[in-house]
């Protein structure tokens, strides 16, 4: 079937005509980098205090991630709901609302950030206590939590400009902050950790200095912007706005917060078996979220040139786009997990560095990624019914995995087989997910085999209306020239 490429500007006619694989490349490069830099400021921070300070120190950073993770979860909720809207009213010209939005979501984010540190402040204690922290651990977790709490203003207002920008047609400001900031981590968190021995202090330092610097180089640039755009930013809350923002980003608040209580339940259920089992799932974790990199950057590059060719009818391409992302995950996701697996004993060693807790997280992780290849499938499909406009189906799938599977899981199988219980959870989890993820992408082949039958019968049909069409025009034009000359025979 051919796509109607006549109104394609030049940055989409690769959605429409470029060779599928390099076009998929193209997109899932930069999405790839991006997702990486992201992970890095966690992962610095892991690395450095687990090597100048021990294990303890890890289970410190394991206990603040949900925290951290909550804050940017928040900031991503407002940043999506501001940047999809910013994008429809450029689209619109309504350059006043996009005054009125970027106003609000900065507005909306001060607020909600400065309240949930407020509170982490005053509750403190319980809260540390109630993320899982064992009696070692908790000091060090103190330290780290009431300094790093106070960088989510500034993440959020990183992430919000980052976004605003995205939308505003300047897509490599979002990454280049982010890049910034996560380089500006690694030399802080060397001086302060390594040089300058302050321990976990001296990690929360470097995440929130980094993040400041951050946020500055997006507000230079989105001044620029503004003048250009001639932008006119006055405080007026707009309750509408506000409420659209955060209703359009409450799905990506869903999915992103899912790890947060993933690791407050795990957190939780460790705690009985000693700081060593939270050392293990958090290193465990750090190294995970790398893995998925690639998985999920392929996945999101492959969502919007199916969604362009699905908007253009053209379903052949949409077939071929989703078989070619689920070719690319499992090869590289393969690629990966043989890497990992021979090389587990080195890359676990960059974190800890105490030989037994050493040994038995090796053991841990070749156990929670041992069926890794098989996930692939499963991101491709919550991309993938994104790309059709099956929001509902996406946004299950995304909270599936973590929320509905794992976590009864793991509440079973360490009920029976205790700590190991944990590690057996991860593959099981990932083996029903990637059951389902094949059950939804066979289902979705068959909606658009029945969307290619619905085009063959209306081509059909048109095809049918046309011939029809002329048969009448000729026996119009017969019966005309027959009367003609009939008026000339009978005047004669």
């Amino acid at each position: 079937m051919a796509v109607n490429t006549q109104k394609a500007t030049h940055g989409n006619m690769d959605f429409a005509t470029g060779k599928v694989s390099r076009v998929l490349i193209k997109f899932a490069i930069p999405a790839i980098i991006s997702l990486f830099v992201a992970e890095l400021y966690n992962m610095v921070d892991t690395i450095f205090v687990g090597r100048a300070i021990g294990a303890t120190a890890i289970g410190a950073l394991t206990i603040a991630f949900p925290i951290q993770r909550l804050m940017s979860s928040l900031g991503l909720l407002i940043a999506v709901g501001a940047s999809t809207i910013v994008a429809r009213s450029l689209g619109e010209g309504n350059y006043k609302k996009i005054s009125k939005v970027i106003i609000n979501s900065l507005s909306i984010m001060v607020l909600i950030m400065s309240t949930l540190i407020i509170g982490i402040y005053v509750f403190k204690n319980p809260i540390i206590k109630g993320l899982g922290a064992t009696d070692n651990i908790f000091p060090l977790a103190n330290d780290y939590i009431k300094i790093v709490v106070i960088g989510g203003i500034f993440q959020g207002f990183t992430l919000i400009i980052g976004y605003i920008l995205t939308a505003l047609g300047n897509a490599r400001i979002n990454l280049i902050a982010t890049s910034i900031g996560a380089i500006c981590n690694l030399i802080i968190d060397f001086l302060l950790v390594i040089v300058f021995p302050l321990g976990v202090t001296g990690a929360a330092i470097a995440t929130v200095t980094s993040q400041i610097i951050s946020s500055m180089f997006a507000l230079y640039h989105f001044l620029k912007v503004k003048g250009k755009l001639n932008l006119s930013l006055s405080f007026n809350m707009d309750r509408k706005i506000s409420s659209a923002i955060m209703s359009v980003g409450f799905s990506t608040f869903i999915v992103e917060i899912s790890d947060a209580v993933v690791a407050v339940v795990l957190n939780n259920m460790l705690a009985p078996y000693g700081d060593t089992a939270i050392v293990i799932v958090g290193v465990i974790s750090k190294i995970s979220m790398f893995m998925y990199i690639t998985i999920i950057g392929i996945s999101s590059a492959m969502q919007p040139i199916a969604a362009f060719n699905y908007g253009a009818k053209n379903y052949k391409r949409v077939k071929e786009v989703a078989k070619k992302a689920k070719i690319a995950t499992w090869v590289t996701s393969m690629i990966i997990w043989a890497v990992m697996m021979i090389f587990a004993a080195p890359i676990i060693g960059s974190f800890v560095r105490e030989q037994d807790i050493l040994v038995e997280a090796i053991k841990a992780f070749r156990i929670v990624i041992c069926i890794f290849p098989c996930i692939g499938s499963y991101f491709v499909a919550i991309y993938y019914y994104q790309a059709i406009g099956e929001a509902k189906i996406s946004l299950l799938l995304s909270i599936y995995r973590q929320l509905l599977i794992f976590i009864p899981v793991v509440v079973i199988t360490v009920k029976y087989f205790g700590m190991l219980g944990t590690w057996i959870a991860y593959p099981l989890s990932d083996m029903i997910s990637a059951v389902t993820g094949v059950y939804y992408m066979r289902k979705a082949r068959v909606y658009i085999d029945e969307d290619i039958m619905e085009e063959k019968k209306i081509a059909e049909r048109r095809k049918l209306k046309e011939k029809y069409a002329k048969g009448r025009i000729g026996q119009c034009y017969g019966g005309l020239v027959f009367r003609v000359l009939k008026i000339n025979i009978s005047t004669e």
